[in-house]
């Protein structure tokens, strides 16, 4: 695994990234859709996961996001020490029709943190793409409590695909200014979503980041 720099001198860094949270949220879905076109996914047994190396092509040159996805064995817990060992950043998923995938993202959170106790960490909530919501923008504050970035997402629709790369290796680099200088190569979107509807999503987010945290306000879910 390759250290990236901090500077502005074109690198070619490979990053462990871990992908986690409840089956059935959308993990693989969202890695599938990057089509790399010069890497095949592989498969490690012994931790029930596959490995998916997306490369991304950024002004700090060609970071290759290497990606640990549980493909379907989460409950088997005893194998994620091994998942998470060396990882240096992580996704958290959950589905934005599910309330019970976003009240177990605790759970993920902490489960991450006794192995990996200070890296970049960002929130994805997937399916934004399906009318019936079930976790309201207003809803989602678990981030807010630990610092942690958060997207709304569609991995069918490709929505905000890339935008939680480019936060991560920002966190990463210490540096704000990181971009994308080609889009990645992704996959025909499968669904179409009413542009009306993500800018009232998009217009709930910024409203909900600057109301004050009220302790345990995840509970009315």
């Amino acid at each position: 695994m390759t250290t990236i720099n901090k500077s502005q001198t074109p690198i070619a860094a490979s990053i462990k990234i871990v992908l986690i949270g409840d089956g059935g949220v959308g993990k693989t879905c969202y890695v599938k859709r990057h089509v790399s076109g010069e890497f095949q996914a592989r498969y490690i047994p012994t931790v029930g996961c596959e490995v998916n190396p997306l490369p991304f092509y950024t002004n700090y040159g060609k970071i290759l996001f290497d990606v640990w996805d549980t493909a379907g064995n989460e409950q088997y817990g005893g194998l994620r020490d091994g998942y998470y060992i060396n990882a240096q950043c992580a996704m958290l998923m959950f589905d934005v029709t599910s309330r019970m995938t976003y009240k177990n993202i605790p759970n993920w959170f902490s489960d991450l943190r006794r192995v990996c106790e200070d890296i970049p960490v960002v929130i994805l909530g997937n399916k934004v793409d399906v009318k019936d919501r079930k976790v309201k923008p207003s809803q989602i504050t678990f981030h807010r409590k630990f610092g942690l970035g958060y997207y709304d997402i569609s991995a069918k629709s490709n929505y905000n695909f890339e935008k939680p790369f480019t936060y991560l290796l920002s966190k990463l680099l210490g540096n704000k200014q990181v971009s994308l200088v080609e889009p990645p190569l992704l996959d025909i979107p499968s669904v179409a979503i009413d542009p009306d509807q993500l800018r009232r999503y998009e217009e709930e987010l910024q409203r909900a980041m600057v109301l004050p945290l009220v302790p345990d306000d995840d509970e009315d879910l």
